[in-house]
């Protein structure tokens, strides 16, 4: 039998499709790189700090929707099944998509750490990967373990040429096609 590598997934795409659909409803699974993960259900300070910038998004951008909770085509060729904390797109993105959406027309992807042991190769590499390989300009990370809000953008040849990382407190600028500016002062409230 042929040892398992990084480069052989575990499933095919469709295969994780049908196992994801059967899933309970209590666990979010996801495939990345080739593997199945499962995403922690969130807490009530993930849903609040999806809430914070919810409000935020409809305030200083109205022709934009924040969706959450969505299924992603990532990676290279659309392999992977990311589920994405939040999608920005504009409103009416979403209509006749099923429940793994094309990242096309998606403005900006959007996580909030969990509190788990996989949350660092998840969101801080993993997923900043497939969303850049997928195309999606921007990518938001929360990052409730240091505190810290980074903005990565520029996706070329699968990573994301430019990240600013700024303390909770901090305004940070989220670049075009975004162009918003967000106070993340209320975000030091939501940490445990």
């Amino acid at each position: 039998m042929t040892p398992r590598t990084e480069q052989q997934p575990q499933m095919s795409v469709e295969e994780f499709e049908q196992l994801e659909r059967h899933a309970p409803e209590t666990v979010r699974l996801e495939f990345i790189k080739g593997k199945v993960q499962v995403k922690p259900v969130p807490d009530g300070n993930h849903t609040e700090i999806y809430m914070w910038l919810l409000e935020r998004c409809m305030q200083l951008r109205p022709d934009l929707r924040l969706y959450p909770e969505r299924g992603l085509k990532t990676e290279a060729y659309r392999k992977g099944r990311a589920r994405a904390d939040a999608i920005l797109m504009p409103k009416g993105g979403l209509k006749g998509h099923g429940e793994w959406s094309d990242a096309d027309g998606v403005l900006m992807a959007v996580e909030v750490t969990s509190y788990d042991s996989g949350t660092n190769q998840r969101d801080r590499v993993e997923k900043p990967d497939g969303y850049a390989a997928a195309g999606i300009p921007v990518y938001l990370l929360i990052d409730r373990d240091d505190c810290s809000v980074v903005v990565f953008n520029q996706p070329e040849d699968g990573r994301y040429r430019h990240e600013e990382k700024l303390p909770f407190g901090a305004t940070i600028k989220i670049p075009d096609p975004v162009n918003i500016t967000l106070d993340t002062e209320p975000l030091k409230e939501l940490v445990d």
